[in-house]
């Protein structure tokens, strides 16, 4: 059950579970005001489509009744959802995929992350909820944060920057740059502000001025990261850069199996990261 769509992360995801030999659930959640359609969804590559109706998420009744025909439909442990709506449903679609007992996969930044962990947490739901699903990039944060635990201070001193620019579109400060941006202040004991510091871009004329191809600038995610010398003598730089959404989509369709097969083998629900899905070798 893919919801966002027709959004184009959850579009995407939805076309990577069919290239990986996911079934679709014939309906999914859309937003409050997307009027309600029956949608094709096809993967070029494989061939493979499916057609799904969207449902308003402010259609509560039906959105249930959907939910509830589909788990008797398909049995036990083999519904699940990916969620790549808006910030501001991510709290609200989480409490909903509890009341549904609808084990998920978010993908989708913002909100009040600790509320969120804390309620996923507190239902023993599965759930794998991470800022970003890129295997690569989760790889790099999983290095940082090993590198903060060990060495902490190493940079003390040096002063942290942030550059990070996405299409136009996207509402709220990225989440993976959060998750960097917390190892890195360990590594330089740097104040940095999350809410303040961030240079975040947003518009098509800033993104192309920094490196953003020109057909990449409605999906894209392209940051960069500088901790500076007190003296400027020495500077150190980390660059991720990604055009296109294919490696979040594909990463989110590994992360649906991993969770799949979780429902299978735990006593009871429990929240994973996409780290977890790393260290087990799930992301293919």
């Amino acid at each position: 059950m893919v919801n966002g769509m027709p959004g184009p992360m959850a579009t995407a995801a939805a076309e990577a579970c069919l290239r990986k030999g996911l079934q679709l659930a014939p309906c999914a959640l859309t937003g409050p005001d997307v009027p309600p359609a029956t949608i094709t969804v096809a993967d070029v590559e494989s061939g493979e489509s499916a057609n799904v109706k969207l449902i308003p998420s402010s259609n509560k009744e039906e959105a249930d009744s959907a939910v509830e025909g589909l788990k008797a439909g398909v049995g036990p442990n083999n519904l699940l959802a990916i969620d790549y709506t808006h910030p501001s449903a991510v709290n609200s679609n989480a409490e909903w995929y509890i009341e549904n007992e609808l084990p998920f996969v978010m993908g989708t930044t913002g909100g009040d992350r600790e509320k969120l962990v804390e309620d996923v947490t507190a239902a023993k739901l599965h759930a794998v909820i991470a800022p970003n699903m890129g295997k690569q990039i989760v790889a790099m944060q999983a290095a940082l944060e090993e590198l903060a635990v060990k060495y902490p201070n190493a940079f003390g001193g040096y002063k942290l920057e942030v550059t990070e620019s996405h299409q136009k579109k996207k509402a709220d400060t990225s989440g993976t740059a959060k998750a960097v941006i917390a190892s890195l202040k360990t590594l330089s004991g740097s104040d940095f502000d999350v809410e303040k510091d961030i240079e975040m871009i947003r518009s098509d004329e800033e993104s192309l001025a920094f490196g953003v191809p020109e057909d990449s600038l409605d999906g894209h995610a392209f940051h960069t990261y500088t901790l500076t010398s007190s003296d400027g003598s020495v500077q150190f730089a980390l660059q991720h850069n990604v055009a296109g959404r294919r490696v979040y989509a594909e990463g989110t369709a590994d992360a649906v199996k991993f969770l799949a097969r979780k429902l299978r083998s735990d006593d009871e629900g429990k929240l994973y990261t996409m780290i977890n899905v790393l260290e087990e070798g799930a992301l293919e």
